[in-house]
């Protein structure tokens, strides 16, 4: 099995049942450095109690627990947070965890404590991981290498007096237009507050039955506005903002009532607040991308909720730790969106 890997695989060893168990009953995976386990999904694995010893015992760790087969995934499959089918995914996701893994780690905690709650629930768990990891080394270390390359860029979007979200209304259904394309509409706290008007429009008149959310411009939404990053320093108060305005708990009050029509660019918030909904459409054009690791933090707009709800814990944990984009037939397949219309 490790012959497969190739010599870029970072170097840590590929653990089978046996393995497992002897770390198990040592507790060493509990004390040791390492930024992850990495298990072998493809060996022999017995069934009953002992693989679901085994499996609370992974459950438990403090750390990614990575599983990579290339073929047929074994009774492990069901108990890792993320799943590597060939070197090239494995080496991102290593990567990835390796210069990130306080980020990394807190990602699948919040996938493993969440899966069960009740979504207002998961969301404050959420936000409270999300202002953590604002007061942390790795997304400072980010913030400050954006900074030097982008020196020219200041708090705060462009100038623009008209509305960030345009509304229309043809008898019970309600048109929502994301309104800032020059900033490729992104998640700023002007479009936060903007949405969370119109959403509690939706959920307040009993008179509209519809919300059909579209955008202007070239793409749907490219996520937060980097341009505010690290300009509100009270972590602690930012929890409370996203407590109390987040557009997406309005959405998870009464799914059935929003309606998403995406194109181009979805990343980070651009997706994560849409699949809260029960209808998400998008061109064959769009892509899907959640790149927050690399920032040092998680998905913050409800994506560490809605998207497992839509595509799994697994799946969503692969998209947030390879920062790989999938396309809209991708994420057809996998449910992340409902339909393809162009």
């Amino acid at each position: 099995m490790a012959s497969q890997l190739t010599s870029e695989t970072p170097m840590h060893s590929l653990l089978d049942f046996a393995d497992l168990q002897a770390l198990a009953i040592a507790q060493l995976a509990d004390i040791d450095d390492d930024q992850y386990l990495l298990i072998n999904l493809e060996g022999p694995c017995p069934t009953g109690t002992e693989l679901t010893k085994a499996g609370r015992w992974l459950t438990r760790q403090p750390k990614v627990v990575v599983g990579f087969s290339t073929d047929q995934n074994n009774g492990l499959s069901v108990f890792v947070d993320v799943i590597a089918s060939n070197p090239a995914e494995l080496n991102r996701i290593l990567s990835q965890i390796s210069a990130n893994p306080v980020s990394a780690t807190v990602l699948v905690q919040v996938l493993r404590t969440t899966k069960n709650m009740p979504v207002q629930d998961a969301l404050t768990i959420e936000s409270l991981a999300f202002s953590t990891l604002q007061s942390g080394t790795e997304f400072a270390s980010w913030l400050q290498q954006y900074r030097k390359e982008h020196p020219e860029q200041t708090s705060g979007n462009p100038l623009d007096d008209s509305p960030a979200v345009l509304l229309s209304r043809d008898h019970d259904d309600l048109k929502i237009v994301l309104n800032r394309p020059d900033n490729q509409n992104a998640f700023s706290a002007e479009m936060r507050d903007a949405l969370f008007e119109a959403f509690q429009l939706v959920t307040l008149d009993k008179t509209i039955s519809r919300a059909q959310v579209s955008a202007l411009g070239p793409c749907f939404c490219t996520g937060g506005d980097l341009k505010e990053f690290g300009h509100y320093n009270n972590a602690a108060e930012a929890h409370l903002i996203r407590t109390i305005r987040l557009p997406s708990r309005l959405i998870a009050e009464a799914p059935e009532k929003f309606e998403f029509h995406l194109h181009r660019a979805c990343v980070g918030s651009g997706i994560e607040i849409p699949a809260f909904a029960n209808s998400v459409s998008a061109t064959s054009k769009t892509y899907f991308q959640l790149p927050e690791i690399s920032m040092g933090l998680i998905p913050g707009a409800g994506g560490c909720i809605s998207i497992p709800r839509r595509i799994g814990s697994q799946r969503t944990a692969y998209l947030a730790l390879s920062g790989k984009r999938i396309n809209a037939s991708t994420a057809l397949e996998w449910g992340l969106i409902d339909s393809i219309v162009d």
